[in-house]
């Protein structure tokens, strides 16, 4: 194994990476590196600001800007309203942040540069990562910090890798890809392919013959079913996962798939690597030479990964086992992960209450087979004014175009809801919960909920009929309708979260169905509640057409 800062004066033969269909040795890595050394080094920008969607290109630009003595700040994506801020926070854009950006890297193998030993405290890493508060988080790493976590990587798995060729769906822009498809097996001298794969299929067919280990993220890894190509998996000698917990489910069903189950990795880009866990086992390991301790409501961790040696005070809710190993129970702060993409709610809220077709937002995350963003929100004028004229659709579109210059696509709110006030507790808290049943994601039993008006006793909500419900398939084949049994159990359901209904009703009173309502029908839920009668009543309706109305009668003392 080699330190990552003498790697370009190690005596060293075999690929470093595939690149473009081709394999590239090691002579061609430092060929590379060297030459952009010389075009870098007379520059008279010190900060540059690296974004690559491939790792070796990325790899080539990382080592040479390290070596000219440049600050290196790699940001999560390339989107017009990041670049901006790095350029108005001086860096230098370098890589993919425009087209047919020329990386250079088929270079004279006569080419033998000389390189210097890297200072590994001077030598500077900055990733840009989602705050809190909403503003971009600067968080600096020096190379030492990154060597000792290869070194624990490697003794923990060296042995497990072996030869094996790194493949990935995951970015090195991010700090586990960095670490596990970059700078570990180029300290180890393990090939790594630079394209990051799509899916499970693309990862199969880029691994070719020959050993190979997958570094994936939970979104990959839960997306895994029947159809997947097991029998490719199968013969891989590790599989790795970090970005957050793998479900137990999804890991009980690779490990049946392929034999073995993943190594999940916990950390952060502030704190690095924390601990691992492999299903079974619910539990998650410390690495070595760390240690957590709890002080108050709070976990504190001390770690050689630390810029440090003062103990960081962590916003995940852990619990300590008496062996010392810990459990997770979630994150304190908004910052959520969708996709294994980082993302503050703090500023999507912020960036869209910057629009003016909005005056309160509460973002939230919604999961499902797919991990997935919802935005609830309260018009103001001009948004309803948007509304009336241009309708939902494009008004929604106005709030997307809005986000694009500043998030990634997987990062774009899917589903919106419309309400005239966010609800609150009877403490005047935000209602989280209610909000979070109202977005409900993923159901094929619900209506998706459009808009919503709301007080005290009497609740409009705007609905769009999915075709996907289940109940179209039999009800009835050629013209699917709604059946109204299934219109009678969604005021039963909206009712009993929408207002104080605490039993089962039992017994409708004046039902009338006027019209069927067929897939994709746009429709007003009318429900009013008489808690001193414990009646709900009902109607189904569009402009002036009633399609159905009736009342559900509850028990006394349902409220």
């Amino acid at each position: 194994m080699t330190d990552l800062a003498d790697l370009l004066n190690a005596e060293r033969s075999g690929a470093v990476a595939r690149h473009g269909g081709r394999d590239y040795g090691f002579a061609e890595f430092r060929a590379a590196v060297g030459h952009w050394c010389e075009l870098l080094a007379d520059q008279p920008e010190i900060r540059y600001a690296l974004f690559c969607h491939d790792a070796y290109p990325f790899a080539v630009l990382l080592f040479a800007l390290w070596h000219c003595g440049k600050q290196v700040t790699l940001a999560a994506n390339n989107r017009p309203g990041t670049a901006q801020q790095l350029q108005q926070a001086g860096c230098r854009l370098i890589g993919d942040w425009e087209a047919g950006f020329d990386y250079r890297l088929e270079q004279n193998l006569n080419f033998r540069p000389a390189f210097s030993r890297l200072q590994t405290q001077p030598v500077r890493l900055e990733i840009f990562t989602s705050g809190s508060t909403g503003a971009a988080k600067s968080i600096v790493k020096n190379l030492g910090q990154l060597q000792a976590e290869v070194d624990t990587l490697e003794k923990l798995w060296g042995k497990t890798l072996a030869d094996s060729r790194i493949l990935a769906t995951v970015s090195q822009q991010h700090i586990y890809g960095l670490l596990f498809r970059v700078l570990w097996p180029l300290a180890t001298g393990r090939c790594f392919h630079s394209q990051t794969a799509l899916d499970a299929e693309h990862l199969v067919a880029q691994a070719g013959a020959g050993p190979a280990c997958w570094v994936a993220s939970p979104a990959h890894l839960k997306r895994l079913d029947p159809a997947a190509p097991w029998a490719g998996l199968a013969g891989l000698s590790a599989i790795f996962s970090s970005g957050g917990p793998l479900a137990a489910d999804a890991a009980a069903q690779i490990a049946q798939g392929c034999g073995q189950a993943p190594w999940e990795i916990y950390g952060s880009s502030e704190t690095g690597g924390i601990g691992w866990r492999r299903h079974p086992e619910p539990l998650w390991r410390p690495f070595a030479g760390l240690s957590l301790s709890i002080a108050g409501d709070k976990t504190y961790l001390n770690s050689p990964y630390l810029p440090d040696d003062k103990p960081m005070a962590l916003d995940d809710d852990l619990a300590l086992a008496a062996d010392g190993r810990f459990s997770l129970h979630g994150r304190r702060d908004r910052i959520v992960k969708i996709e294994e993409k980082r993302l503050s709610l703090n500023e999507l809220e912020m960036r869209l209450t910057a629009t003016p077709w909005l005056s309160e937002v509460h973002a939230l995350a919604l999961s499902g087979s797919r991990d997935l963003l919802g935005v609830c929100a309260v018009l103001s004028e001009a948004g309803k004014t948007a509304m009336a004229e241009r309708g939902r659709k494009a008004l929604i579109g106005h709030l997307r175009e809005a986000l694009q210059p500043w998030f990634e696509a997987v990062l774009i709110p899917r589903k919106w809801l419309f309400l005239s006030a966010l609800p609150t507790t009877a403490q005047a808290k935000l209602d989280r919960p209610l909000l979070q049943t109202l977005m409900r994601s993923g159901d094929a039993r619900l209506p998706l909920l459009q808009t919503a008006e709301l007080t005290a006793e009497r609740a409009e909500l705007g609905l769009k009929v999915p075709q996907q419900l289940i109940y179209f398939a039999d009800h009835f084949p050629g013209y699917p309708i709604l059946p109204g049994v299934v219109q009678i159990g969604w005021a039963d359901y909206f009712g009993k979260r929408l207002f104080a209904i605490g039993a089962p009703f039992n017994r409708l009173e004046t039902v009338k169905f006027v019209k069927p309502i067929r897939p994709d029908y746009e429709l007003q839920l009318t429900l009013d509640w008489r808690g001193d009668s414990n009646k709900l009543n009902f109607r189904f309706s569009q402009a002036e057409q009633v399609y159905s109305s009736g009342r559900l009668v509850y028990a006394a003392g349902a409220a």
